[in-house]
């Protein structure tokens, strides 16, 4: 694969997965970090090393790179996004690609009108249990597709939202399932296409915030399958389950998991689970970091892959867009 540039916006906790990520391969040489808070970005030129630092990204965006990695808080992304490609370069955008479907379209859009690329980061699409699921629902191996289940019970304590200004603000964050719940709902729509249809209950209960802590959908996909999405961030002390159940005519998988990375339940007609692979995807390790959900370095793997002209298995903007759009159905099925 050709030697790729990369500067990393954001060295909060996931710029800082980035980084770590970037650093061990020979394919990508990391060029800049930029962090408003400038002993972040500092730090990780310290651990790292041969990088400048910067407090604005403008000034990043001068620099001579190929690819910006936006790590910032959500509604950060857009604006981000669209000076990088103003600038010229390509971006991988991390999760929620942004906070509304316009502006998800919008941003599609500034990529290919500058002829740039535009990722979205998935990284559980790479899990193992996913990747097994994803072959027996895309072979038919569960027949017709009756259900599907998603529960994200999670624990986030008042803490967790006092950290930082941005998170519990609606709009900042917007909403509980644009941060815990947006990686579940894009394997969701990947599998079984665009809800078209949702009722949804809402409330704020056990934290001091603006935005939801607690909510139930039943949605209708528009290849006919009924789902229900159950998320909260009040389970006590610590999360509890993040799974998705499917229900078919020959078939039920269960995947859960701290980060959907282990299966929990496979009852498929004539395709039991083989027997000589790993189930479970490990927490990422990548030597001066280690994080907790797995397969960063698969994403970038895949970025380096397409910008090389080879095939490659990234999510780009028009299909980030799903998630985006399923997440506003969901929301305004409260008003339903």
């Amino acid at each position: 694969m050709e030697k790729k540039r990369f500067g990393i916006i954001g060295c909060g906790h996931i710029g800082k997965r980035h980084a770590a990520v970037l650093d061990q391969y020979a394919f990508a040489d990391l060029k800049s970090v930029c962090d408003i808070k400038v002993a972040e970005a500092q730090g990780q030129a310290d651990l790292y090393g041969g990088m400048s630092v910067y407090k604005n990204h403008e000034q990043l965006l001068k620099e001579d790179i190929d690819v910006v990695t936006i790590c910032t808080p959500h509604h950060l992304h857009k604006p981000m996004t669209l000076a990088a490609l103003k600038a010229g370069k390509h971006v991988v955008v991390e999760k929620p690609m942004t906070l509304s479907a316009k502006d998800a379209a919008e941003m599609s859009q500034a990529a290919v009108d500058a002829s740039l690329k535009l990722f979205v980061v998935k990284q559980n699409r790479y899990n193992v249990p996913i990747r097994l699921a994803d072959e027996a629902i895309k072979n038919n191996r569960l027949g017709k597709i009756y259900k599907v289940h998603c529960n994200v019970l999670w624990n986030r304590h008042q803490d967790y939202y006092n950290q930082s200004e941005w998170r519990g603000s609606k709009e900042t964050e917007r909403g509980a399932l644009f941060t815990q719940a947006s990686h579940f709902i894009d394997i969701l729509v990947w599998w079984f296409g665009k809800i078209t249809e949702a009722k949804t209950v809402m409330a704020t209960q056990a934290h001091d915030i603006e935005i939801e802590d607690n909510g139930q959908s039943s949605v209708l996909f528009e290849s006919g399958v009924i789902g229900s999405i159950s998320w909260t961030t009040n389970v006590y002390n610590k999360n509890y389950e993040g799974s998705i159940t499917i229900m078919g005519e020959h078939g039920t998988i269960k995947i859960g998991g701290g980060y959907l990375n282990k299966v929990e339940y496979w009852d498929v007609k004539s395709h039991p689970l083989p027997d000589n692979i790993s189930f479970i995807d490990q927490p990422n390790n990548y030597g001066k970091y280690q994080g907790s959900s797995s397969n960063h370095h698969r994403v970038i793997e895949e970025v380096v892959k397409d910008l090389s002209g080879e095939i490659s298995n990234i999510v780009e903007g028009k299909e980030g867009e799903l998630s985006i759009a399923a997440i506003e159905t969901i929301y305004n099925g409260a008003n339903a």
